[in-house]
């Protein structure tokens, strides 16, 4: 993507001024993305993002500079206008590249720019088939379709030099679900680090169905009892709360700088003991999935809980730094437009022993959550409340009644202690994550697991 002369002269001025390491991120990208309402195309957008970011560090300092101009000229400037916003005395006067190769874990079959409109139109038709004739309540569908292909280069000071292809492949459906002057929605939205054969590995109407009948139950439900009681959460995207309340808190963009409760806490229980928790980055095709960061380390497998004790991190490069402690693989950015951090890839509780059916049947009272939607986190303390998009009443063992409007609320901390059932299903959902470094890609599951006690917000008096 650059000639190696230019890079090494470029991050030799970006050293200029006494900075200790430099970084090139450079990426050519091509997004497509179709929105169908009601059956009918509204808006379609290719576009191509092309640019290039510069990082210095000096100690625990750095600053970053981007630009969509890649002529030798002007890298030049960008770099020493970077550099002279650090000062120091480190003199660096040579630097030697050597390409890196890595193992690609997660192979393109079709390329999504090789394929028609058509094609990715005739999938969105058979979601909206699908979704819009579920039952007489849908009211609207809406679909979206995305594909994304990113080349990335990435070089820096300490000889890295290494280039990767991302292609990532999403159908989004939601379906409104309306009853008088009610109206409840239904979404799912898989996805996955593959090409257009990825639409060969799913059933798009499955998925279709799945959601007009998530919307069409809770349009009819009743309103869920307020109180304290047990919450069985579904796998999927129940993983969601593992992600957001948890997840963040191990992030070392928190960590680092003591805003996490599980800072300074590596070899401490901090959870039940039937939860162990990771965050791996290297599953084929995953969509939360890369060959290597966006600092050019390679993703891998990171244990951060196992059987309730807190065991590490996900850690990048600057903050491997600032904690005296190695980088995971998991330093990650939306775009060239923005310096990396510390990001979750796939992030899940792992499989337990117990069936979805033995936590029900085990169950007195509770609220099982099938779906959850959207909500607020504290990444200092944990604290949270979530919506639950689909939820149902349990008793004496049994999904009685579905129930709409609930939020949880809690700690997440609290949580991973409380959890006292962990079921053998473990499944993943696709989502967008945004943090300080952008919107990326991230996978969040977890099997079924039963939580003995959580603050249960609703509209009705505790049954």
């Amino acid at each position: 993507m650059l000639n190696e002369r230019l890079v090494t002269d470029v991050l030799l001025a970006a050293l200029s001024s006494g900075g200790d390491f430099a970084e090139i991120f450079a990426e050519d990208t091509f997004n497509t993305s179709i929105k169908m309402v009601d059956g009918a195309i509204e808006q379609g957008v290719s576009g191509r993002d092309y640019g290039l970011g510069i990082r210095i560090f000096l100690g625990f300092k750095s600053v970053y500079a981007y630009t969509n101009d890649t002529s030798r000229d002007n890298l030049m400037k960008v770099a020493l206008e970077a550099a002279a916003a650090l000062k120091g005395t480190t003199h660096i006067k040579s630097i030697v590249l050597a390409r890196e190769c890595f193992h690609k874990h997660h192979p393109i079959m079709l390329n999504p720019n090789y394929v028609k409109e058509k094609d990715k139109v005739d999938v969105m038709k058979q979601a909206h088939h699908a979704a819009s004739n579920y039952h007489e309540q849908i009211s609207q569908v809406i679909i979206n379709y995305l594909d994304k292909d990113q080349k990335v280069f990435i070089a820096n000071s300490e000889g890295l030099m290494i280039e990767d292809r991302r292609v990532r492949t999403r159908l989004a459906i939601n379906s409104i679900a309306t009853k008088g002057n009610e109206k409840q929605s239904g979404f799912n939205g898989p996805g996955a680090h593959m090409g257009f054969e990825f639409f060969d590995h799913i059933d798009v109407r499955e998925y279709a169905e799945d959601a007009s009948r998530s919307g069409v139950t809770m349009v009819n439900a009743d309103y869920a009892p307020s109180g304290k009681y047990p919450v069985i959460i579904e796998n999927e995207f129940g993983g969601v709360i593992f992600h957001e309340a948890c997840g963040h808190g191990l992030e070392a963009t928190a960590v680092a700088k003591g805003a996490s409760v599980f800072a300074g806490k590596i070899g401490e229980k901090v959870a039940s003991d039937l939860v162990t928790a990771v965050d791996d980055g290297t599953i084929p095709n995953a969509w939360g999935s890369q060959n290597i960061d966006d600092e050019g380390a390679k993703t891998q497998r990171n244990v951060l809980i196992e059987n309730g004790i807190l065991k590490g991190y996900m850690i990048d490069k600057l903050n491997a730094r600032r904690m005296g402690m190695d980088p995971t693989g998991n330093g990650r950015r939306q775009s060239y437009k923005f310096a990396p951090t510390s990001r979750m890839t796939n992030t899940f509780i792992c499989a337990g022993t117990s069936t979805r059916e033995e936590i029900i049947s085990n169950t007195e009272h509770a609220l099982y959550a099938k779906k959850l939607g959207g909500g607020s986190v504290n990444p200092a303390t944990g604290e949270f409340n979530f919506a639950v998009a689909e939820g149902y009443i349990v008793r004496n063992g049994k999904i009685e009644k579905p129930v709409r409007g609930a939020t949880l609320i809690g700690r997440g901390s609290d949580v991973l202690q409380k959890i006292d059932m962990v079921g053998s299903n473990l499944a993943t959902g696709q989502g967008m994550c945004g943090s300080l470094s952008g919107s990326i890609p991230a996978d969040v599951g977890q099997p079924t697991i039963r939580v003995s006690e959580l603050t249960v917000g609703g509209r009705k008096e505790a049954e």
